[in-house]
């Protein structure tokens, strides 16, 4: 069944973190059609709101870092997580969920998840990797829903994660190297890959990511649902 091309309005509310690098306005277009209400966003209510919030990324991870330090947004980022809120990075939005890089001399990153990030060894490939790779599922994940154990998804990237926990790894693709190509744990998530480019399995893996926040959310909602009215004290009638 193809995704829906609206939100619906019980859909969840995920902000897409706008710290002025990543296809910003792709992943929020992409969002809407599997099912959420997205927003492009830096402020920081707007943010606290959200049932979940995206992370995108293009470029260098020192510059992303110095940038999110400034707008504050790395302290709010460590606070949702805390919180529950599902958190997704795509490309080197993933990266940054990670505690550091050693990309241009280094930098410290979110720390949402344990690991570093290191250059890819293409092993003699061109790089950076560009284009279309086979991401192999290795462990369940809500993330991963029903997609096939196999999937394409399209990747722009020099650089790869090195989760300290084997455990975070959802699924992988390979060049050069077999590298982390989707990751979680607990209410973090991220992917290597482009998912508002890569076609059919790139929506999918976007919509299973609204669904954890709608849970979330529904969760959340059900938790603080005041009493009905003459409910206290009632008196079952024999």
């Amino acid at each position: 069944m193809p995704p829906p091309r609206s939100a619906p309005v019980s859909a969840p509310a995920i902000a897409v973190v706008d710290y002025g690098m990543g296809n910003r306005r792709s992943v929020e277009k992409a969002l809407v059609r599997v099912g959420a209400h997205a927003s492009l966003t830096r402020e920081a209510h707007a943010l606290r709101r959200a049932d979940g919030l995206l992370l995108p990324g293009v470029g260098a991870f020192p510059a992303a870092m110095e940038v999110i330090e400034r707008l504050g947004l790395d302290e709010l980022l460590r606070e949702r997580a805390a919180a529950g809120v599902p958190i997704f990075g795509s490309c080197m939005g993933m990266q940054l969920l990670f505690d550091s890089s050693e990309e241009h001399g280094g930098a410290r990153g979110l720390g949402l998840l344990a690991g570093d990030v290191r250059r890819l060894r293409a092993e003699g490939r061109k790089l950076p990797h560009i284009g279309w790779s086979e991401v192999v599922k290795v462990r369940d994940s809500p993330l991963w829903g029903d997609l096939p154990d196999r999937v394409f998804l399209y990747h722009v990237h020099s650089y790869v994660v090195h989760p300290v926990a084997e455990e975070t790894v959802i699924a992988t693709a390979s060049y050069g190297e077999s590298f982390p190509a989707v990751v979680g744990k607990g209410n973090v998530f991220g992917a290597q890959s482009h998912p508002e480019k890569s076609s059919m399995h790139g929506l999918r893996l976007l919509a299973s990511f609204v669904k954890i926040c709608g849970a979330r959310a529904a969760a959340a909602a059900a938790a603080v649902e005041p009493e009905p009215a003459g409910a206290r004290g009632a008196v079952r009638a024999s």
